[in-house]
């Protein structure tokens, strides 16, 4: 049954889009939503309100992570946001394959470049050095979850450069690095900012442009302490959390 919603009534101080965000997350929670929600004109036609009722209050869902956006193709209801512990060194497709889950990539980048300046830091490494970068979009159980720009130190093991030649879209970087190449990876140093999405990013993970996305900043090094990796991702912000476990010192 359609309800409208009255945006007369001068006794009412709720304003109309706070009304149609509540009974929209009623909505969604009985499940009377499937995963995609009707068109905004719908909704306008359906609750009697403007367009801009409808989509503000369609971003106080997305702000709670309740619904979100796909470039060309509406606003869905979220699943429950991919979990990530960060107290272990792990990859994207081993800790998606230990949550039960089906993890693929799109290679975008593959190749050998002359690094930017924080990755000739990072790396310790000469001016005129060069490096492996991948960048791949990630995506979980098909879904575009992150865009991940890995830059691979060879002065660690100059087999990283025949990287170029495997197909990174189905295989696992720390497989190989740890598993064919026998490097160890001790530890990880991380910093996680919130920041907007490029055009370009965008684009890969079907959000709008200036969508914010939690943005993630690893340094991964050897038993010896050497920088074998810098990474520089951005991950969906309605599709992503992070679990810190602390303990007591």
């Amino acid at each position: 049954m359609n309800k409208k919603i009255n945006k007369n009534n001068n006794n009412d101080s709720v304003p109309a889009y706070l009304k149609l965000y509540r009974i929209l997350k009623q909505r969604i929670g009985e499940g009377a939503y499937d995963k995609r929600l009707p068109i905004e004109k719908k909704l306008c036609e359906e609750f009697n309100v403007s367009r801009l009722t409808v989509r503000r209050s369609l971003e106080e869902l997305k702000r709670e992570g309740i619904v979100y956006a796909k470039k060309g193709k509406g606003t869905f209801v979220a699943e429950n946001k991919r979990e990530e512990q960060l107290t272990s060194l792990g990859s994207f497709s081993e800790e998606a394959i230990g949550e039960g889950r089906k993890a693929s990539s799109l290679v975008l980048r593959n190749e050998i470049i002359s690094p930017p300046p924080e990755v000739l830091e990072a790396f310790d490494i000469p001016h005129k050095g060069m490096v492996l970068l991948l960048e791949r979009v990630r995506f979980l159980d098909d879904e575009p979850l992150a865009i991940e720009k890995s830059y691979l130190n060879p002065l660690i093991d100059i087999r990283i450069l025949n990287i170029i030649q495997r197909d990174m879209s189905k295989e696992s970087l720390y497989k190989i690095l740890r598993d064919e190449f026998e490097i160890g990876l001790q530890r990880a140093v991380e910093y996680i900012e919130i920041a907007q999405m490029s055009k370009k990013e965008a684009k890969y993970l079907e959000c709008e442009i200036g969508d914010y996305g939690i943005l993630r900043h690893r340094y991964t090094y050897t038993a010896s302490d050497e920088c074998v990796e810098y990474v520089v991702s951005i991950y969906k912000g309605e599709r992503y959390k992070l679990r810190v476990v602390r303990n007591a010192v």
